[in-house]
């Protein structure tokens, strides 16, 4: 599976040392996921790791070795069920302890699952408890149990309104990334492209993939179009030349009224242009 992902084509790979292994192999797993980071080659920008919970025994090893051994290739450790602002000091300490052994030229970042109950309470303190955060993620799964929904039950976006719009707030606040948790349904490309969308629609950031087919329609779906660039491109010099010659602070453009705020959004769309324009 390492192997493999080095060859996709998404933004960010997510190493699980979590959920997805058993007690019994979690050294094993451990041991040749800082191997592979530390080796390098995948197509992804950024390497983040999954690490085990604060609360078990595998959790000091994982933030150790990957701090000390993995090397700058390591973007982030993702910290699962974090359910206060406190959650993520445990992890800042083993980290400044063991960064410097490692040689790194820049600090581990961190991203915080929010997949209780509790942890989309406190979500706005989370938000704000540390400087290494960089983003906020929704964990369907585990939150569907944290609030008694039932097992298989179809997953409707209307029914996360609150806690899609709750973890957002919060990450803009604090100005972090927003991320969607995964599609549970692997084959179900329609139902992933249409949360994928709604998703993009409400603001976030982008949205876990489970398994390599759930990349290209997310990368599509979070990817700008080419009308898209070129409209806020043109929003952008719109504005450039208004206040380069009437030193006007708005703009008219097909009609409609630029401001500050339609700046603002076309800059967010380029940024996420796959190229840089």
């Amino acid at each position: 599976m390492l192997v493999k992902a080095k060859t996709l084509p998404a933004d960010e790979i997510v190493i699980d040392l979590e959920d997805g292994v058993a007690p019994a192999h979690k050294d094993e797993a451990r041991e040749a996921t800082v191997a592979a980071v530390s080796e390098g080659g995948f197509q992804a920008r950024s390497i983040a790791v999954r690490i085990n919970g604060t609360d078990t025994p595998w959790f000091e090893d994982d933030v150790n070795e990957l701090a000390r051994r993995a090397g700058d290739a390591l973007g982030t450790l993702i910290v699962p069920k974090v359910e206060a602002a406190a959650a993520l000091a445990p992890v800042e300490r083993l980290l400044e302890r063991s960064e410097p052994a490692g040689g790194r030229e820049s600090p581990v970042g961190l991203q915080a699952l929010i997949e209780t109950a509790a942890g989309l309470v406190h979500v706005n303190e989370i938000a704000a408890a540390s400087s290494r955060l960089e983003a906020l993620i929704v964990g369907y799964a585990d939150l569907a149990a944290s609030l008694g929904r039932p097992p298989g039950a179809r997953h409707d976006p209307d029914r996360w309104a609150f806690t899609l719009d709750a973890v957002l707030v919060a990450a803009r606040a604090a100005g972090l990334q927003a991320i969607d948790g995964p599609h549970l349904q692997i084959d179900d490309i329609d139902g992933l492209s249409a949360a994928a969308a709604r998703a993009r629609e409400l603001g976030y950031d982008g949205k876990w993939a489970l398994h390599p087919t759930q990349i290209e329609p997310l990368n599509e779906a979070f990817s700008p179009t080419e009308e898209e660039l070129s409209r806020a491109e043109a929003i952008v010099e719109a504005l450039e030349r208004a206040e380069g010659g009437a030193g006007a602070g708005v703009a008219l453009l097909d009609g409609e009224m630029l401001d500050e705020a339609s700046r603002k959004l076309a800059l967010a769309v380029l940024a996420r242009a796959p190229d840089p324009r």
